[in-house]
């Protein structure tokens, strides 16, 4: 990890907008701040954990292993995003891998310090046991539905929930810039057949592409994909 000239703001994050503000020194002590290039690991899966992540800036992809040579991604990092979580436990590896999109400057605090600041901040306790609680509801559905539903239909879904995290820029498309192979592994299907289904929804003038990035021209028509 290469340590970054960028220093977070102290309040940006979920952990500092959450915790109590009598403890930002302590945290502006122990927390250390990194830059990872696009493409980079942040920490893979299997890996001793070190600590909790936070993302200061840029966009980061969620992934584990899914059969032989298959990536499954799980979900998005987005500025002020908590990653890194799933390694707290008994068994003190991460389950799951973290890499950068883009260039990422993240903030990262050990284990043994977040779990200290839990100790003292009750009501970041809280909220994160309803960000937990939130996360495996989100997790269990999203299984349900790579098992369950159709290939269109977690395309379509994997599209909307893309829009409803980063929304989209001024032309009109989503505001994250994937390749195809992360698009179809986030859908949880093969490139080829990812790729058939967008030129199809593109045909329709469901959606529209322009390089890396894709914008939603019938919202309706996807939901009804999924529904």
């Amino acid at each position: 990890m290469n340590n970054s000239d960028i220093n977070c703001d102290l309040h940006s994050c979920f952990l500092c907008k959450t915790c109590l503000k009598e403890w930002i020194p302590a945290l502006e002590k122990h927390r250390k701040n990194f830059l990872f290039k696009k493409g980079e690991k942040i920490f893979s899966e299997g890996e001793n954990v070190k600590g909790i992540f936070f993302l200061y800036s840029g966009k980061v992809k969620i992934h584990k292993q899914w059969g032989s040579g298959k990536q499954l991604i799980l979900h998005f990092a987005r500025e002020g995003n908590i990653f890194g979580f799933r390694g707290l436990g008994n068994e003190n590896v991460y389950p799951v891998s973290a890499t950068a999109l883009e260039e990422v400057v993240v903030c990262f605090v050990t284990t043994s310090f977040f779990e200290s600041t839990l100790k003292v901040n009750h009501e970041l306790t809280y909220k994160l046991m309803k960000f937990y609680a939130g996360e495996m509801r989100d997790a269990e559905k999203r299984m349900g539905s790579l098992f369950h539903s159709e290939v269109k239909g977690r395309v379509a879904e994997s599209l909307l929930l893309l829009k409803n995290q980063f929304g989209e820029n001024e032309e009109g498309f989503i505001n994250i810039s994937l390749t195809k192979q992360d698009l179809a592994s986030y859908a949880g299907t093969t490139y080829e057949t990812y790729s058939r289904v967008i030129s199809e929804l593109e045909k329709h003038k469901v959606i529209k592409q322009s390089g890396k990035f894709i914008g939603i021209l019938k919202e309706a028509r996807l939901q009804k994909l999924v529904d």
